[in-house]
């Protein structure tokens, strides 16, 4: 079986970049199938691999086989010039731990320039204090308060429910959270997410050269899938389509009563 599901810009439009996702604890590629096919359809190149296994490996250990888990990732998706660029990471939960320690924790691997992005999306990323929910109800409500999304969690038979309960290791987190990754990064956080740490988000956004932390108002820990998905889906094309023009929006707000 494929390690990657891909979700290509529709026929006779021109790729605009690529988009590698990296899901989160429990989850699976199909996870991410509403989210891929929606920046697909703005003609981006989407490709979800497999949620990364960073459990007990040491962390300079765990974040170099990631590296090259993204190098063959990337490699895979390219074209005869390389792949589509800017080649951006989207991670979600551990997917964002392990692409922000990657970033902070591997200087220079052998292989993996490849699988180096031009920015990166960390959505949902927890803090070092999170706390596990008990049932799969409770994990429901951590995650997400969407029906669609909770129903696609419910029946897809290869999510590990109660995952989110694992710990993961302090040395990624740390790595994670102290990042001095210079690449422009896009931090999503929902205001109604237990297992954020809002404080140690805004320490480490401002801590970056070129970062932008934005909060979804009543959105749970699954950022990218909860009921806001479509507004999330949108402020994720804004960077995209601002990352192409060296970071500068293309629409700016001169007035408004609103």
């Amino acid at each position: 079986m494929t390690e990657y599901t891909d979700h290509h810009a529709p026929e006779g439009l021109r790729t605009r970049g690529t988009v590698v996702v990296v899901p989160g604890r429990g989850e699976t590629r199909a996870t991410y199938a509403r989210f891929g096919r929606r920046l697909a359809a703005d003609a981006y190149r989407v490709r979800v691999i497999d949620a990364p296994a960073v459990g007990t490996a040491d962390a300079a250990e765990s974040s170099a086989a990631f590296g090259r888990r993204l190098a063959e990732a990337v490699e895979g998706a390219a074209g005869e010039d390389g792949p589509v660029r800017p080649l951006v990471l989207v991670g979600a939960d551990a997917g964002a731990v392990a692409i922000a320690a990657f970033l902070a924790l591997v200087a220079s691997i052998e292989g993996t320039d490849a699988g180096r992005p031009d920015a990166v999306v960390l959505a949902g990323l927890p803090g070092r204090a999170a706390t596990a929910p008990g049932t799969w109800e409770a994990e429901l409500d951590v995650r997400t308060s969407c029906p669609a999304h909770r129903s696609t969690l419910t029946q897809d038979p290869r999510v590990s429910r109660g995952s989110l309960g694992d710990a993961l290791p302090d040395a990624l987190l740390a790595a994670a959270h102290d990042t001095e990754a210079d690449v422009p990064a896009l931090l999503l956080v929902g205001d109604a997410d237990p297992l954020a740490d809002r404080d140690a988000l805004a320490r480490t956004a401002k801590s970056l050269p070129r970062a932008r932390l934005s909060v979804v108002r009543g959105a749970h820990h699954d950022v990218l899938n909860d009921l806001q998905h479509r507004s999330v889906a949108a402020e994720v094309v804004l960077f995209l389509e601002a990352l192409r023009d060296g970071l500068v929006p293309v629409v700016t707000v001169e007035s408004s009563a609103w």
